[in-house]
């Protein structure tokens, strides 16, 4: 397995540039692993495709405004900060953007603190440490890092943002949960559709495409993620009844799979709280999702690979062609897939 198995072709009118309007207009591909059978519908037709007793599993992360600028001390150079996660309460890892930030270079952030680089760890990773905590000047200084092959300004930042985010930590949107909208989600609870709420806070490896000749040899960046008592109880009954898992995106998906791994008898999950570094590749055996919602992926990406794992990497990149020809919106803002 290499990873140019997981590369295609996408030319860039593909890549959505701005969300669908209303959320739940996007379209979806609905594929079933058993039949081999592609429908062509709208996300606000979802409920067709579930039953009473099935349970959709949504990531309550919520985006921090991560994208911050500022200028070098005292020459007076351009500095953009990308925050990824808080080490401690002035302390975060971030992506650096300008020429010398090496170890003690001074910064003054525009309308918020005065920051040093710390550290120089891999790459553009930078260790920054804020004179004083940067969470109150977010409203003013910070804004929503919105991934780099989007180019258009976003007018409303809330559009990066799930309709039941609640948790903040991430440093981007788990983008399939963004096509719900609050009338989508009361008509599949009144049509007995259960939900169970968990956290992954999205870290580096949404960033990062995979630059090893093979995927094993891709060191994957810990991420934190939380499934509570109630959530796991919630997943447990769900598929004790019958029902069937639905992880909303593939940070639901990592998140379940790492609290299954502490599961116990006649459970397939187990309440988790913690750090997950969970690589999920072809040859793979899911043991707590039984179908998942998700957006179309970057080439060479971890959430290719992870989508490859659950219906087959030749059969994925198949879709995938479907979808162009059928002219899907791909990436962040892009159109869904239900893979049951």
């Amino acid at each position: 397995m290499k990873t140019s198995d997981f590369n295609y072709d996408l030319p860039q009118e593909y890549i959505a540039q701005f969300p669908a309007d209303p959320r739940d207009s996007s379209r979806l591909l609905v594929f079933n692993r058993q039949t081999g059978a592609v429908q062509h519908t709208r996300f606000h037709q979802l409920g067709e495709f579930l039953k009473p007793n099935d349970l959709l599993v949504l990531n309550q992360t919520r985006v921090i405004p991560a994208r911050l600028f500022g200028h070098k001390i005292p020459t007076g150079g351009k500095v953009e900060l990308l925050l990824l996660t808080k080490e401690d309460e002035r302390t975060w890892k971030a992506f650096g953007g300008g020429s010398g930030l090496r170890a003690g270079k001074k910064i003054q952030i525009t309308d918020g603190p005065q920051a040093e680089i710390v550290q120089v760890l891999n790459g553009p990773l930078r260790l920054v440490r804020f004179s004083e905590p940067i969470e109150p000047f977010f409203e003013q200084a910070g804004h929503v890092p919105l991934p780099p092959y989007i180019h258009e300004k976003l007018k409303d930042p809330e559009r990066y943002q799930t309709v039941y985010a609640e948790e903040v930590g991430s440093a981007a949107a788990p983008t399939a949960g963004l096509h719900f909208t609050p009338p989508l989600l009361e008509r599949l609870r009144q049509m007995g559709v259960q939900f169970a709420h968990v956290t992954l806070h999205v870290g580096l490896d949404t960033f990062a495409p995979v630059h090893e000749e093979t995927p094993q040899e891709h060191k994957i960046h810990t991420e934190w993620c939380q499934v509570t008592p109630l959530a796991a109880q919630k997943i447990n009954q769900a598929h004790n009844a019958g029902g069937r898992v639905i992880a909303v995106g593939t940070t639901s998906v990592r998140t379940l799979e790492s609290a299954a791994q502490h599961a116990k008898n006649g459970q397939i999950i187990a309440p988790f709280e913690g750090p997950t570094s969970l690589f999920i590749l072809p040859g793979y055996q899911f043991q707590a999702v039984d179908a998942m919602v998700t957006n179309f992926h970057l080439p060479e990406s971890t959430l290719l690979m992870l989508v490859s794992a659950f219906v087959g990497r030749e059969r994925i990149l198949e879709i995938y062609e479907t979808a162009k020809q059928e002219k899907y919106r791909f990436y962040s803002f892009g159109d869904a897939m239900l893979l049951e």
